[in-house]
């Protein structure tokens, strides 16, 4: 009896200790949030973050946070909340704050509106999620979907989160919530004018456009603040293409450019509304190709835009610059030119590219069939298998390249890299006919 008696305390003990458990950091430390707020200042909007100013110099992605804070960067935005405790823990432990993401489903990928259990089943979800981690000191802010209304027509989808964000508002009296919009019009800013008032900020994804953006807010109707939460590049789908409707891709240091001209522009010129922003994508992913959005390749090394994030977040560019590209042509013409090459005949592929340290460069050619099976708002797309590629080195940067026997869209890419971990990238689509 005694036994059984101890047995069960043992039991309860155990039972007892998982029940009232108190969630810790890595270092021991009790879980205690910090308080966010968005307030209305003389001049338009300010974050607060334990009751100081706090504008968000942030990067996309779940990678390489050690490298967002030694770049001067303070916050990541995720998508999801997947793998959630380890990165707010990693952030954290490197100074970083987290926009977490919560997943919303798009209509695009068929979620009916319609559907009231789809919909309270996606809400119950989203709520055991905040309340799982919203004491969490790293967090920041919550992100209700992603580009909900990229290719949808059911408005009912800003009810839903609305809900989430009245819901937010609830169990999270200390982090605000907001959704994330591809682009901006005004007709969806009227919808969320009229249904969504629980949102405490906008947030908006735009590449090309950001040069334009406080004066599209301003007449789409959206007097509050908002957030730019994904940037970067001129987009896949808004630049230049070839006769067969290739998208031309910028190389790094066209890139650089680019994003160092729209952050100055907009997001800093904007600082009476806009809260801060988070650059895209602070790691590698394919979309269209393997080099279009991600500021790292997929060993890591940075590009030169890294070089740019870390004078516009700190005000000085690393010790140690990437290397710059000044052309890349293939048989004499440039990536816009529409590159036709004939099956199997020889042609000369040169990179015009620059080390600012004189470190000696190391270049890596890669030729890709032209990617076909493609996402839409960012949706996971494959990388397409590497063709096996005939050249001869002439020289630095300079090549012969027999062209393929099998007609088709291809792109020629060079990696130009220092070997310190720096890397310049470039490429050129052409076709075989």
């Amino acid at each position: 009896m005694q036994k059984i008696f101890y047995g069960a305390m043992a039991m309860c003990a155990t039972v007892c200790s998982h029940l009232f458990a108190v969630e810790t950091l890595p270092t021991g430390e009790k879980l205690q949030p910090i308080k966010v707020e968005v307030k209305k200042t003389e001049k338009g909007f300010e974050l607060l973050r334990g009751g100081k100013p706090y504008f968000v110099k942030g990067a996309g992605g779940s990678s390489y946070f050690h490298r967002v804070a030694a770049n001067g960067g303070n916050s990541i935005r995720t998508w999801g909340t997947n793998g959630a405790k380890e990165i707010l823990d990693s952030a954290q432990q490197n100074g970083l704050t987290v926009m977490m993401g919560l997943w919303v489903a798009p209509e695009r990928h068929g979620f009916n509106y319609d559907d009231p259990v789809a919909v309270r089943k996606q809400f119950e979800k989203a709520k055991a999620d905040v309340m799982k981690y919203k004491d969490h000191p790293a967090m920041l802010s919550w992100g209700i979907g992603n580009e909900l209304n990229l290719s949808y027509s059911n408005p009912n989808v800003w009810k839903a989160v609305n809900d989430i964000a009245k819901m937010i508002h609830e169990v999270d009296p200390n982090h605000p919530a907001t959704t994330v919009l591809a682009g901006i019009n005004k007709k969806e800013i009227d919808h969320i004018n009229a249904t969504a008032k629980d949102l405490d900020f906008l947030s908006i994804n735009i590449y090309a456009d950001l040069d334009v953006l406080p004066a599209r807010i301003k007449s789409a109707g959206w007097t509050g603040p908002y957030m730019v939460t994904e940037w970067g590049p001129t987009g896949h789908w808004e630049g230049l293409q070839t006769e067969w409707n290739a998208p031309v891709e910028e190389t790094s240091s066209e890139k650089a450019a680019v994003y160092k001209s729209r952050y100055i522009y907009s997001v800093e010129k904007d600082k009476a509304n806009c809260l801060g922003s988070y650059v895209f994508l602070w790691g590698q992913k394919q979309e269209r190709t393997p080099t279009w959005y991600g500021l790292f390749t997929a060993k890591g090394e940075e590009s030169e835009v890294i070089d740019v994030m870390k004078y516009l977040w700190s005000g000085a560019y690393p010790k140690n610059r990437a290397p710059h590209v000044y052309g890349f042509t293939l048989d004499s013409k440039r990536a816009n030119q529409s590159v036709y090459l004939k099956p199997g005949t020889t042609y000369t592929a040169e990179i015009d590219a620059f080390d600012p340290d004189n470190d000696a460069l190391i270049y890596h050619w890669e030729l890709l069939p032209e990617a076909t099976k493609v996402g839409e708002g960012g949706d996971h797309e494959d990388k397409p298998e590497t063709v096996k590629m005939a050249y001869k080195e002439m020289g630095k940067g300079k090549i012969s390249l027999t062209a393929p026997k099998a007609s088709g869209a291809y792109r020629l890419f060079v990696y130009v890299a220092d070997g310190k971990n720096k890397v310049a990238t470039a490429n050129i689509p052409f076709y075989i006919k």
